[in-house]
Formats: structure tokens, C-alpha cells, sequence
């Protein structure tokens, strides 16, 4: 669709130049240098049409998305160097006798199009000097009220008007980028969202099955649990705890190593405490795997298992028991190992 656009403005620039280009070519009476005339002509076209055709790097400046090309600046020089040439080369070739007519004055139309495409090229700077060299030319040669009422006033509003819609275009495309990097954070907000629902699911659903047969037995009982379903249910709120709390961490081998560890009679905590984002699969099992090695021999009274963000360290388990001589004393680490990040 850009390039359909692109095609056929370019065809309208075309077009229009070579309009204005053939009408220097009607005379109506002789011209005092006809091949300085025609030479004129065939130097404006041939810049003109390169201004409008020459390939161009996008400008960095623009909002993504917004692309318009940038005429290069040797291009630009040359939009330029054609501005002081073909005005006083035509108005030279024609003679002081018709400097008036219409085909002496061309040049004014001419370059007042090629300053406005090289507005559109994105060379605001240069537009506008090619804008007044033409205007002091033409006072010079045809005086300022000719030179106004001939293509002068119209060369500023031509520009002004192409810098205007330039601005605009300019604006419209960084509206649409931010519209769509606001639609594409929209779209990722509602995926996660979706996958939180889904993680939530799932864990209601998990919680349900490790929790329910022990509800059951407690509306049953009336509240009146026997030792081994007192035991279920602590087992039962440790693999709550757990899913809430370190799901990343647990697969069937941590989760056997946890109960056994409550079973011993120690008080687990598991903690994910992020620094596992984004890590790949076969990584969080060779983790998940030294975890349950950990845990194996652990007798420790409290056992604490934390994720770490150290660039180093995924996990740390820490063992606390009081010493066996001293039940009553503070509590001492008897345990230490963290897991290392895969390599």
C-alpha cells in the first residue's frame, strides 16, 4: 500500500515538472539563446526527477514506523546549485525584451516544485534557501513586484504548505506507532492475564485435590481427628504451602523429598523469591534434581529453601535445629547448600 502511494505521487511530481518544464519550451517569440534555454530545462528535469526517484536511507529522527525518506545531501546541494542556475540561466538565454512572458518565467513555477520536493525528502533547511535564492533572482532580473505577482508568493506557499503536510504526515505515523505499541502491550497484558487465570486454575484445582479428602474426613469426624489424619492433614497444608509458594521448584521427586522431610518432623518453608525467570526447562529440572538430593539426609527442625537472584546461586536451603544437649537453647544452622545456576 506505501509503495502503491509512493508510486503515484512520484508520478504526480512528474508530471507537474514536466508541465512546467515544457512550457518554457512554447515560444512565442525568439529567445536571444535557445541552447542555453534548452540546456536550463534539460538540467532542471534531469535534478528534479533525481530529487524525486534517488533512493534514500530512512530518518533515524522519525517514530518507528513512520519511514519517509531523507534525500541524500549531496542530492541537496544539487537542488541548489540547479535554484541559482536555471533562473538566471533562463532569464539570461531569454533576452530583456520577454523576460515577462510566460516561458522566460518558468523557472520561478519550476524550482518553486523542486523546493517543495525536496521539503518532502525531509530538507526543510535547504527548501527554504532554495526558496529565497529564487525570489532575489528573480527580483534582481524582473524587479520585486514582477517577481512577486509571477511565482515568488507562490513559491512560499508552496513549500509552507509541503512542510505543513510533511508535519502532519510526520505526526500521524508516530500516532499510529504509539497506537500500536500500546495495542501490542494491551495484547501481552491480556495474555498474561490469561496465563495467571490459567495458573490459577490449575492450583485451585491442586488444592482441591490435596485438601479435599482431608476436609471430607474432618466434616466427618465432626473435627475429632485421629493421630494419622492430624499427620495428613499437616502434610497436606505443607503441599499447599508449597504449590502457593515455590511452584517453580517442585516435580514429584522434590514434592516425595518435602513430605519426607514433614514426616521427620522438620518445618519446611519454601520461598520463591524469583531469580528462576525465564530460565529454560532443562535447567529448572537439573535444579529441581539437586534440590531432592539436598533435601534426601535433611533432619534439620526448620528447613528453609529460597530462590536467590545471584547472578551464581539459584537456590539456598538452610537448616536450623537446637543442639541435642541444649533443647531449649537457640537454634543453630546444621545444614547449608546452594544449588549452583547451570551452566
Amino acid at each position: 500500500m506505501t509503495v502503491a502511494v509512493r508510486s503515484v505521487l512520484s508520478g504526480l511530481a512528474v508530471a507537474f515538472t514536466a508541465y512546467l518544464a515544457v512550457g518554457g519550451l512554447l515560444w512565442t517569440d525568439g529567445v536571444d539563446n535557445p541552447l542555453i534555454m534548452v540546456a536550463a530545462l534539460a538540467l532542471y528535469l534531469v535534478v528534479t526527477w533525481l530529487c524525486v526517484f534517488w533512493n534514500a536511507t530512512p530518518s533515524e529522527a522519525l517514530a518507528e514506523g513512520a519511514r519517509r525518506t531523507v534525500l541524500p545531501a549531496w542530492a541537496a546541494v544539487l537542488a541548489l546549485v540547479t535554484a541559482v542556475l536555471v533562473p538566471n540561466a533562463t532569464w539570461f538565454a531569454a533576452g530583456p525584451d520577454v523576460r515577462l512572458l510566460s516561458y522566460a518565467t518558468w523557472s520561478l513555477g519550476g524550482i518553486s516544485a523542486l523546493m517543495a520536493i525536496v521539503m518532502v525528502r525531509g530538507r526543510p533547511w535547504v527548501a527554504w534557501s532554495g526558496v529565497i535564492i529564487v525570489t532575489i533572482e528573480a527580483s534582481l532580473w524582473i524587479g520585486v513586484p514582477s517577481a512577486l505577482a509571477l511565482g515568488a508568493t507562490g513559491a512560499v506557499v508552496w513549500v509552507g504548505v509541503a512542510q505543513l503536510l510533511t508535519w502532519l504526515m510526520d505526526r500521524a505515523a508516530r500516532d499510529t506507532a504509539e497506537l500500536t505499541g500500546l495495542q501490542r502491550a494491551a495484547s501481552e497484558w491480556l495474555a498474561t492475564q490469561d496465563g495467571r487465570r490459567r495458573e490459577r486454575r490449575v492450583q485451585v484445582q491442586r488444592a482441591l485435590a490435596v485438601a479435599g479428602p482431608v476436609l471430607i474426613r474432618t466434616i466427618e469426624s465432626g473435627g475429632m481427628l485421629e493421630a494419622t489424619d492430624r499427620t495428613r492433614a499437616v502434610l497436606a497444608e505443607g503441599r499447599l504451602r508449597d504449590e502457593l509458594r515455590g511452584p517453580r521448584l517442585l516435580d514429584d521427586a522434590v514434592r516425595t523429598q518435602l513430605e519426607a522431610a514433614r514426616l521427620r518432623g522438620s518445618n519446611v518453608t519454601m520461598l520463591d523469591e524469583g531469580g528462576l525467570d525465564g530460565m529454560p526447562e532443562d535447567a529448572l529440572h537439573e535444579i529441581r534434581t539437586r534440590l531432592a538430593e539436598a533435601l534426601e539426609e535433611a533432619a534439620s527442625e526448620r528447613l528453609y529453601i529460597r530462590t536467590s537472584p545471584h547472578p551464581e546461586i539459584a537456590v539456598t536451603v538452610v537448616g536450623r535445629s537446637r543442639p541435642v544437649d541444649d533443647p531449649d537453647g537457640e537454634e543453630v544452622v546444621d545444614l547449608w547448600a546452594e544449588i549452583h545456576r547451570p551452566k
